[in-house]
């Protein structure tokens, strides 16, 4: 099994890339999908959150209301920190349990929004890093996503910046580029993975490098 951490920053167009790598073969662990699992209604997650910041950020059935709880904690770094407390051991645990249920020789993506923000890296083989430009980012947000531009700008400044993700990359995809150009850069990373998840001097000696360097 070869473990990749797939991240980048909000906007950059992650998401795209985890499900081309899904359509290519690769077993795909969410933590964004799990996040959402873990606080849904009656789950020990959600009273958890309740607990620290009140019952309204609930909404009319009981269940989460993100963009409340988010207009709250991406403008206070205290906040995110103590919901990032509840939530980040939880989703860790079901990722595990998932993760147990790959057959030998899988490629499982862990689809990771905040792994730079949390020092993840060391717990993967290797890490992709999907980069935009800001102006990209913030452009997706706005235009597709519907955030205000001050909500945008927000959560761009609560994450790692752009350097930072580079730094920590074993494979950087440009995502400032049309769809088809996408496709292939992808295709060409899938053939990579698939060759270390069979050779595993490979993913070690080169996912473990940490030099900065992109492929």
């Amino acid at each position: 099994m070869l473990k990749v951490g797939l991240t980048g920053g909000i906007g950059a167009g992650k998401s795209e890339v985890s499900r081309l790598l899904v359509e290519h073969g690769a077993v795909l662990i969410d933590a964004d999908r799990i996040a959402r699992e873990v606080v849904a209604p009656g789950t020990p997650g959600l009273a958890a959150v309740v607990q620290a910041f009140g019952e309204e950020i609930l909404a009319a059935d009981g269940s989460l209301d993100r963009p409340r709880l988010g207009s709250i904690v991406f403008a206070d770094p205290e906040k995110l920190a103590v919901l990032n407390s509840i939530v980040h051991p939880l989703v860790g645990a079901r990722s595990r349990e998932l993760e147990n249920t790959a057959t030998e020789g899988a490629v499982v993506i862990h689809d990771v929004p905040l792994l730079t923000e949390n020092g993840l890296a060391p717990l993967y083989d290797l890490v992709i890093v999907v980069d935009a430009s800001p102006e990209t980012q913030l452009d997706r947000l706005v235009r597709l996503r519907g955030m205000t531009d001050d909500d945008a700008r927000a959560r761009m400044a609560a994450q790692a910046t752009r350097e930072q993700r580079r730094e920590i990359a074993d494979i950087v995809i440009d995502n400032d580029v049309p769809l088809d150009t996408l496709r292939k850069r992808v295709a060409e990373v899938w053939d990579d993975l698939v060759r270390r998840a069979h050779d595993p001097r490979a993913a070690s000696e080169d996912g473990r490098s940490r030099d900065g360097g992109a492929e």
